[in-house]
C-alpha cells in the first residue's frame, strides 16, 4: 500500500521520537537527511560513519556543549559525554557509556572523542589525562588492523574506567582488554592486514635497529603478505611507529622494554618464515626468544594428530607458540599501561570517587570464513543488544504496568 510521508519524516527532526511515523523506511530517510550523520533516539545517540574527517570536534565544539541539556543543541557525541559527566557530578553514581554497532560503525572513535572531551572538561589538564589518551595509539597499533569492513578495526574489546574525584577532577583510570583476535597473527583474509605494529615496525625502525633483528620489508614475511595487502591508504606506517614511541614513553615505557618487545615481534616474523626441512628463520627467532633451537623446531612441528612432514600436505608450522606469545605481549603491554594510568589515589575507598565506564568492543561480523572468534564476538553482541532491549523496552513496560497503563504494551 502507497501512503504519503509525514511531513516530519520528509523535513527531518533532531530526535526520532518525533518522527510522525515510525517506519523503516522513515528512520533512514532521517538519517540520510541530517547532514551531520548524528540524531538522537531519546538519550541515545545514533550515528553514522561519515568516513571523513569533519571540523566537529575542536575545543570550540568542547566548550559549546559543555554544560547543556540533551536537546539543546544539535545531536552530538559530546552531548551524550557531557551527559554522563553532569549525572555523575550530580547524581554522586556511576555512569556508563555502551557503544554498539557494527563493524566499521566508528565506536572505537566514539569513544575516543568521549575520552577527549572528559579529559577536557574535568578542569585540570594533568599529566595523568594525557596518559589515558596516549594510551589510544599503542593499543590500537597492537590490537587493530586492516579488514575489508575497516581499515583500523578493532581486533579486541575494552573496557576503559576513568575515576573522578568528588569535584570531577580525572584522578586514574582502569582498562580491561578481552577478545583479542589472537588468529590474525598467523592468519589474515583476503585484502586485510595483520596488526598494525608490524607494519608500522618495519617501515619506522632506522636501518641499523632492523639490521640488529635481522629485519626486512613487510613483502619478506608469510605472516604480512597472506592478505596480499601489506599497504593501507590513508596511513603512514613510518609516522604512526613514532607516535607509537613517543607514546611509549609518556607512559613509562622503557627504552630496553621497548626493544625487548620489538625482538619478540621479530621473533614472530621469522618464525612465520620457518618451513619443516630448512631453518634458515629459526636461528633468528632462536636469539629473540632465548630458546634453544632444538626446542623451537620441537614445538614448530609436533602435533598430536596424524600429520605428514610435507609442505605441501601439511598446513605448516602450528600457529599456537606464536599467537601465544603475541597474547602476551599484549596482556603484558596493558598491564603496563594501567600501571602508569592507575593513579594510587583512585584506589581510595568507592564512596571517595565516581566513574564513567566505556565499553568499546567489536559489532557483529559473519564473514566467509568464521572461526570460534567471531561465534564469541557475536555472543558478546547479543548479550548487549538483550542488554538494550531489557533498558529501553522491558523497564519502561514494567513501569506502565506499575501506573496500571495496558495500553502499547509490546510483546518481546
Amino acid at each position: 500500500m502507497v501512503r504519503p510521508m509525514h511531513p516530519s519524516s520528509v523535513q527531518g527532526v533532531e530526535d526520532m521520537i518525533r518522527l510522525g511515523d515510525l517506519h523503516e523506511a522513515d528512520l533512514l530517510l532521517e538519517v540520510m537527511l541530517i547532514t551531520v550523520f548524528q540524531t538522537y533516539t531519546g538519550s541515545i545517540l545514533v550515528a553514522v560513519n561519515p568516513y571523513q574527517l569533519l571540523p566537529l570536534y575542536t575545543v570550540d565544539y568542547i566548550r559549546l556543549y559543555c554544560n547543556k541539556r540533551i536537546g539543546e543543541l544539535p545531536p552530538h557525541v559530546f552531548a551524550i559525554a557531557d551527559n554522563c559527566y553532569f549525572n555523575m557530578k550530580r547524581n554522586k553514581r556511576d555512569q556508563c557509556c555502551v557503544i554498539s554497532g557494527e563493524s566499521g560503525a566508528g565506536k572505537t572513535e566514539s569513544t575516543k572523542l568521549i575520552l577527549q572531551f572528559l579529559a577536557a572538561v574535568s578542569g585540570q589538564h594533568s599529566w595523568i589525562e594525557q596518559q589515558i589518551l596516549e594510551a589510544n595509539p599503542i593499543l590500537e597499533a597492537f590490537g587493530n588492523a586492516k579488514t575489508v569492513r575497516n581499515d583500523n578495526s578493532s581486533r579486541f574489546g575494552k573496557y576503559i574506567d576513568i575515576r573522578f574525584n568528588r569535584s570531577g577532577v580525572i584522578e586514574g583510570a582502569q582498562i580491561e582488554q578481552f577478545l583479542l583476535e589472537k588468529s590474525r597473527v598467523c592468519r589474515q583474509a583476503p585484502e586485510e592486514r595483520n596488526y598494525h605494529i608490524f607494519y608500522c615496525m618495519l617501515m619506522g625502525m632506522n636501518l641499523e635497529q632492523k639490521k640488529m633483528l635481522n629485519l626486512g620489508t613487510a613483502s619478506e614475511y608469510t605472516y604480512l603478505t597472506m592478505g596480499n595487502c601489506t599497504s593501507c591508504d590513508g596511513r603512514n606506517d613510518a609516522k604512526e611507529y613514532a607516535h607509537i614511541r613517543s607514546a611509549m614513553k609518556i607512559l613509562m615505557f622503557s627504552d630496553s622494554e621497548h626493544w625487548d618487545i620489538s625482538k619478540l615481534l621479530a621473533a614472530i616474523l621469522h618464525l612465520g618464515n620457518v618451513e619443516f626441512e630448512g631453518k634458515l628463520s629459526i636461528v633468528c627467532a632462536w636469539s629473540f626468544l632465548r630458546l634453544n633451537v632444538k626446542d623451537i623446531t620441537e614445538s614448530q612441528n609436533l602435533r598430536t594428530v596424524g600429520v605428514g612432514r610435507d609442505l605441501k600436505r601439511s598446513s605448516g608450522p602450528t600457529p599456537l607458540p606464536k599467537q601465544g606469545i603475541y597474547g602476551r605481549i599484549f596482556l603484558w603491554i596493558v598491564n603496563k599501561i594501567n600501571s602508569a594510568i592507575s593513579n594510587p589515589t583512585s584506589e581510595k575507598p568507592k564512596n571517595t570517587h565516581q566513574s564513567i565506564g566505556l565499553l568499546d568492543i567489536f559489532g557483529f561480523e559473519n564473514f566467509s570464513n568464521n572461526s570460534f572468534e567471531q561465534l564469541c564476538i557475536n555472543i558478546v553482541n547479543e548479550h548487549l543488544q538483550q542488554f538494550f532491549v531489557h533498558h529501553v523496552f522491558k523497564l519502561e513496560q514494567e513501569e506502565y504496568l506499575a501506573e496500571h497503563i495496558k495500553e502499547g504494551l509490546l510483546i518481546i
